[in-house]
Formats: C-alpha cells, sequence, structure tokens
C-alpha cells in the first residue's frame, strides 16, 4: 500500500471523520438524485501532475459519495479550450492580444488533442471505479443555449459583481475573438471592447481587432459569436448556469489554489442575487508544491525561471513520460487518491512534489474501505 504521510491536524481536519464529510451539509439540505462532480483544466499542453491528482481524486470522491449516499454520480471534464495559445502586442495602441487554442487550432485538432492527452487516462479511471464521465470543451459549453442566456441574464446585473470578478479594474474581460477567416485575435485585456444589451436575447458587442480594425458582433441564445470570458467571469457564468439544480448537485472539484478566487465568485454570485444555499459545493484538492511552498509550475521551469524541486522527476511535468503504461499510471494515482482520502488530515494539505513522487511510486496496493 502507498506509505503514508504524517499529517498534522487541522481545524476542519478536526471536524471531520471522514474526507467526504464536508460535502454532507449541501448533501442532506436538498437530496439530490444524482451528483456531479465538475473538474475544469486548461488545454495548453501535457498535463502535470497536479491537473493528474485533481483529476483522479474527482473519480475517487464520485466512488465515496455514490457508495456513502446511494446517488448516481459523473464527472464532468471541462477542457478550457479558450487558453491562450500564442500572445503579441499591438506596437500602435500598446495593447495586448491573444488568439486562443479554439481559435489557432479548430475543432478537429482541438478534438484530437483532448482525446490523445486526457481521454486515456479517464477511460482508465472510469473503469476502475466504474464512474461514469463526459468531456466538454469550453467552445461547446460557450455554444450552449443555457451559458448564453444565462450570460444574458446577467449582463444587466453584472455592474453589482464587477468588482468582485475584476478587483483591480471593474472591467470583466469579455473578448469576442474577429470573425475574419483565420483571425481570431482578441484583445487580451478588453479595454476597448464594449457590450450592451439590445433587448433580453441580444448584446451586441464592438472590439478592435489587431490586424482589421474595428469590428461588431452580435451574441444570442442559439448563435453568433464566440463568447470567451476570463477566469473568475467564466466560472461565474458557469456556476450560476447550474445555481438551480432539478434535482442534480454540482460539485467544483479544483486544486488548493483556487482557494483565494473561488471567494470572488461566490461574493459575486451573492452581489447578482443568489443566496449561500445557492451558491455551488465545492471540493478543494491537495495543491502539488516545490520546496519554496509555491504551486508547482510547469511553465515557470520551462522557462527557466524556476528549477525542477529536489526529488521530482520530468514525468511530474509532463505526464507522457511516466514509465509505464497509462493503466498502471491510474493504478498509482488511484494508490495515491486512496492514501489521501483515507483521513482528512491528509486531503486538506498541500504536498512537496518529491512527497507526491515518493507515494505515486510505491508499490501500488488498493485499500478497499471497509464498510
Amino acid at each position: 500500500m502507498t506509505p503514508h504521510p504524517v499529517s498534522p491536524n487541522t481545524v476542519l481536519a478536526n471536524a471531520l471523520h471522514h474526507t467526504e464529510d464536508v460535502l454532507t451539509p449541501r448533501i442532506l439540505a436538498t437530496p439530490p438524485e444524482r451528483i456531479v462532480l465538475v473538474v475544469g483544466t486548461q488545454i495548453n499542453g501535457a498535463p502535470h501532475i497536479g491537473t493528474s491528482l485533481v483529476q483522479s481524486l474527482a473519480f475517487a470522491m464520485a466512488a465515496r459519495l455514490r457508495d456513502r449516499f446511494g446517488s448516481p454520480t459523473e464527472v464532468l471534464f471541462s477542457a478550457l479550450d479558450n487558453a491562450p495559445y500564442e500572445l503579441t502586442t499591438d506596437p500602435v495602441s500598446g495593447h495586448r492580444y491573444q488568439r486562443a487554442y479554439a481559435q489557432a487550432l479548430g475543432h478537429e485538432a482541438l478534438t484530437d488533442l483532448v482525446t490523445a492527452l486526457y481521454q486515456p487516462l479517464f477511460t482508465a479511471l472510469s473503469r476502475h471505479l466504474g464512474i461514469p464521465h463526459r468531456i466538454e470543451t469550453y467552445s461547446q459549453q460557450q455554444a450552449g443555449e443555457h451559458f448564453r442566456r444565462t450570460w444574458l441574464r446577467l449582463l444587466p446585473r453584472l455592474d453589482a459583481a464587477r468588482w468582485w470578478l475584476a478587483p483591480s479594474t471593474g472591467n470583466p474581460h469579455l473578448r469576442v475573438p474577429c470573425p475574419h477567416p483565420g483571425c481570431g485575435w482578441a484583445e487580451k485585456h478588453a479595454e476597448r471592447i464594449r457590450v450592451h444589451l439590445t433587448d433580453r436575447e441580444t448584446a451586441q458587442v464592438a472590439a478592435v481587432c489587431l490586424h482589421h480594425g474595428p469590428y461588431q458582433a452580435t451574441i444570442t441564445p442559439t448563435g453568433g459569436a464566440y463568447l470567451d470570458l476570463a477566469t473568475l467571469y467564466r466560472n461565474a457564468v458557469k456556476e450560476l448556469s447550474v445555481s438551480n439544480p432539478h434535482g442534480t448537485l454540482h460539485v467544483m472539484v479544483k486544486g488548493g489554489d483556487w482557494v483565494f478566487g473561488s471567494h470572488l465568485v461566490d461574493e459575486a454570485l451573492q452581489a447578482v442575487g443568489l443566496t449561500r444555499a445557492q451558491l455551488p459545493a465545492r471540493l478543494f484538492c491537495p495543491q502539488v508544491v516545490t520546496d519554496t511552498g509555491a504551486k508547482l509550475s510547469k511553465s515557470l521551469i520551462r522557462e527557466g525561471r524556476a528549477p525542477l524541486p529536489e526529488g521530482a522527476d520530468d514525468w511530474m511535468l509532463d505526464t507522457r513520460q511516466w514509465p509505464g503504461t497509462i493503466a498502471e499510471y491510474a493504478e498509482q494515482l488511484l494508490a495515491t487518491t486512496d492514501t489521501l482520502l483515507s483521513d482528512p488530515r491528509h486531503f486538506f494539505r498541500a504536498y512537496s512534489a518529491a512527497e507526491i513522487g515518493r507515494m505515486m511510486t510505491a508499490p501500488a496496493t488498493r485499500s478497499v474501505p471497509a464498510p
């Protein structure tokens, strides 16, 4: 069995018998017909160990909730293909521009990318635990009628939430990529983008393209321009869209670095009228950190701005380099998640990359929890 860490007690851990108890109040308040654990990842290259750990914990927690409460569970993977693919600066205005993966690669290439980088692990985790999963790209999400109607409904009330969603500027970033064929550039920080409702179901957006100058775009519930929202703004719309559950409890599964950002999203949702009971349930997973306490960052290491932590291996930055099969990788992940979920003290904390590496490379003998 994966060797257990020595974990200190905390206020939260001391209040729980089992890790999943942190979700019990929400489940008992309105017993759901089903539970969906939502985990999102930016599609900006090969996943690293922190990404895989959060994803495997989503599956493992889904299995625990199913067995504990008897509700059908599933995992929804949100593939954030609006991550920046390339960045540049307009030499005339000085404004930063970005072209996202969705616009740079196109639907077919993105589908191939997600299939290659994530589908094999998800399939292995699903088979091990009997938990179904779905994959949805942000492009698909923003094109959905319910998401777009939620955004249109939020617009008249956005003034109440804008300082929570963008505390430094009060301008939540809305990007509508240039529709010119083969372009797709959008102003990264949305300084010159203007949006207004023309009626309850139509928004007009004015923006300035890096190459093609001013342009107009229309957004409706069932069509129109690509709706690219910055991180906090996107999360607020997504979580607002699931605030009326109709029998489904959505649990937002995130890495521990999201604790601080989720506070802003929650305040924004309350500012536009949601009650505390309507806010989504959240599960913050252990964070993988370096010896300085900073989150393990593949981009900083690859840019030469931070060293590979002592005791960490190259596969932790690019999980495709794991020295074994996908099935073996999934088995090691699940052995590690068993350990993290075995005691709240082990779950509600951070782990050094070296410690996670030690746990991941130990002989994988999965434990079976007592009934």
